[in-house]
């Protein structure tokens, strides 16, 4: 499946976290193994940046990011903030997903016509840990 996934799928892949769901996984090593995309958005480049700043991340975590996306076997593809996501943000409700980070996530696979994957991989979406609203982003089986 080509997918757009979010930025803490893609870090817990590439760091072999034990957060990432099986499904996620697996849908990320079908991908690479089939050659099609795994889509990231460029907020995520950002984010990860923002929460090495806010210790939530190790600090290598943006250079491993990096490091991956400039691999051509990782099979990993930055997507583009631009106008089409910008207009596609309109469509993501920011009283389900206030963070902007996930909206701009949620609003790039909405542009690019592609289902959403985060780390867990759900087939509806979970409630947030922190704000109890749901996440934008959720694999669509």
């Amino acid at each position: 499946m080509t997918a757009v996934f979010d930025t803490h799928t893609v870090l817990w892949y590439l760091e072999n976290s034990q957060e990432l769901s099986r499904v996620a996984r697996t849908t990320i090593e079908d991908a690479v193994r089939d050659a099609r995309d795994v889509h990231v958005s460029a907020i995520s480049l950002v984010e990860t940046v923002y929460l090495v700043e806010r210790r939530r991340l190790p600090l290598a975590a943006p250079e491993r990011f990096r490091s991956a996306l400039s691999d051509p076997n990782s099979g990993l593809f930055v997507a583009p903030l631009d106008g089409g996501v910008a207009d596609a943000l309109q469509n993501i409700p920011r009283d389900i997903v206030p963070d902007m980070p996930d909206r701009i996530i949620a609003a790039t696979a909405l542009h690019l016509g592609l289902p959403l994957v985060t780390a867990t991989a759900a087939s509806k979406p979970p409630e947030s840990k922190r704000s109890g609203r749901l996440h934008a982003c959720w694999m669509k089986m």
